[in-house]
C-alpha cells in the first residue's frame, strides 16, 4: 500500500487518497483511555488498522496512552515487531499453520481457545522460552473460544503447562456479541459467564493479570465490562458502534477522509442511461460527472445513492457503481452555480464532517452494511496519506 505524510494542508494530494488524520486517532484514544480507567486500553489494529494503516495508527495510539495492541493474526503481530514496536501485542485468531515459534521468539501474546495449547507448549519447549498466553472462553458469541463444557480441562491443562515453565497465563478474555445494543440482556449473561470462567480458572491455580471482555461498544456503554483491560477497535478510528448515536454524540473524531478528483464532466440529454444495466435515466437534460473510484477501490458495488460532495454540494451516486468509477448527476442548476465544468474539482465521499462532507455511516446505509466494513475494505490501490504525523 502506498502511503505518504503531509506536513501542511497545501501540499498536493494524490489523485485518489484516503487521508488519515493521526491527531484524530490520538484524540479518540485519549478519550477512551479516560473512559476506561482504571482499566488499560488495547488498541485493536488488525486488518491494517481497519484500513487506516497499521504502523502509523499503532504508533499514534501508543503515543496517546494505549498500553497494548491487538491483532487477529500472528503475521500482523510480527509486522509490528519488525519495525521495533515493543508494546505488548496480542494475536488471537490462529490456524494449524500459525507460526507459534516466531510469535514466542518475538514476545507476542497468544490467544488460546484450546486446540492451540499443545502446539504452543511444544513451540515454547523447543525454544526453551515461556510463552505468554490468554485463554479465551466462549461466553455466548459462538465463534472462537473454549466452550464452557471444556473450560475446566483447558484451565487445568494450562496450569500444568505453567508448572513446567512452558507458558504463563497472562490473561483470560472473551468477546461481546450485542454490546452495540446496550439494553439487550445477552450482555449481562455474557458478563456472568465470563466472571464464572475467571473464577474457575483461579480455582485451578491460574493468576491472570488481565481480564478483558469489552469491545468499543462495551467501553462506551457498559462500564461493567471493563475489568482490567478493554479492547477498542472501531472507536479509535472515530466511528460509532451504535445505530442511534453518532461519532459527535460520543466525542469521537472520524480519522479517514476518502477523496478524489472529478475526471469527466459532460452534458447529456433527457433519458440518458447511466452505467451498466441502464437502471438510471436522466429526467431532464443535465450534466453528469464521473468519479474515478469503484469497487476495485473498495466502494461497495451495491451502494448506489451513496453521497459525493463536489464544490460544496452533495450529490447521490446514480446508476451502478463499476470497478473503477461511479457517476453523479449534477443537474443543470448545480453546473451553472459551479461556474462551468467541474473537471479536476475535489470529490469527497466521506470524512469527519468539518466541511459538510458525508459520514462513513451514510455510505454504510447506502450499501446496507456497517461503517466497519466501509473503511476496512478501502483497497491498497488507494494511497493512504497521513496528516498530523
Amino acid at each position: 500500500m502506498k502511503s505518504a505524510a503531509l506536513s501542511t494542508s497545501t501540499e498536493r494530494l494524490p489523485e485518489r487518497a484516503a487521508v488519515i488524520d493521526l491527531a484524530a486517532i490520538r484524540h479518540n484514544v485519549r478519550q477512551l483511555v479516560q473512559l476506561a480507567a482504571p482499566a488499560r486500553l488495547m488498541a485493536v489494529v488488525k486488518a491494517d488498522a481497519y484500513g487506516h494503516g497499521v504502523l502509523p495508527v499503532a504508533r499514534a495510539a501508543l503515543e496517546a496512552g494505549a498500553q497494548w495492541l491487538g491483532v487477529a493474526h500472528v503475521s500482523e503481530a510480527l509486522a509490528l515487531r519488525a519495525v521495533s514496536i515493543h508494546a505488548p501485542v496480542l494475536a488471537w485468531l490462529h490456524t494449524t499453520d500459525s507460526d507459534f515459534h516466531a510469535a514466542i521468539a518475538a514476545d507476542i501474546d497468544l490467544g488460546c481457545s484450546g486446540w492451540e495449547l499443545p502446539r504452543i507448549v511444544a513451540a515454547a519447549q523447543q525454544q526453551r522460552k515461556t510463552a505468554r498466553i490468554h485463554l479465551k472462553i466462549d461466553s455466548g458469541l459462538g465463534r472462537n473460544g473454549c466452550t464452557p463444557e471444556d473450560w475446566a480441562d483447558l484451565v487445568n491443562s494450562a496450569r500444568q503447562a505453567e508448572l513446567t515453565g512452558s507458558v504463563t497465563v497472562v490473561g483470560i478474555f472473551s468477546h461481546l456479541a450485542v454490546a452495540d445494543e446496550p439494553s439487550r440482556v445477552e450482555t449481562d449473561e455474557q458478563i456472568a459467564a465470563f466472571t464464572m470462567a475467571v473464577a474457575r480458572a483461579q480455582q485451578a491455580g491460574l493468576r491472570p493479570v488481565v481480564r478483558h471482555l469489552a469491545n468499543s461498544a462495551g467501553v462506551l456503554s457498559r462500564p461493567d465490562t471493563h475489568f482490567d483491560l478493554v479492547r477498542a477497535g472501531l472507536a479509535i478510528y472515530g466511528l460509532s458502534p451504535f445505530a442511534d448515536q453518532t461519532s459527535t454524540d460520543l466525542g469521537l473524531r472520524p480519522a479517514m477522509t476518502l477523496r478524489t478528483l472529478v475526471s469527466v464532466c459532460k452534458d447529456v440529454p433527457v433519458d440518458q442511461g447511466v452505467s451498466y444495466g441502464l437502471n438510471y435515466r436522466t429526467a431532464a437534460p443535465t450534466t453528469l460527472a464521473l468519479i474515478p473510484l469503484g469497487y476495485a477501490d473498495g466502494i461497495p458495488r451495491i451502494a448506489t445513492g451513496g453521497p459525493v460532495r463536489v464544490n460544496g454540494v452533495t450529490y447521490p451516486v446514480v446508476g451502478r457503481i463499476a470497478m473503477d468509477q461511479m457517476v453523479i448527476d449534477l443537474g443543470e442548476a448545480a453546473l451553472v452555480a459551479s461556474g462551468g465544468s467541474v473537471i479536476g474539482a475535489e470529490a469527497v465521499l466521506f470524512g469527519p464532517g468539518d466541511d459538510g462532507e458525508a459520514s462513513v455511516d451514510e455510505w454504510a446505509a447506502a450499501a446496507g452494511t456497517i461503517n466497519y466494513e466501509v473503511v476496512t475494505r478501502i483497497s491498497p490501490r488507494v494511497p493512504r496519506v497521513y496528516r498530523n504525523v
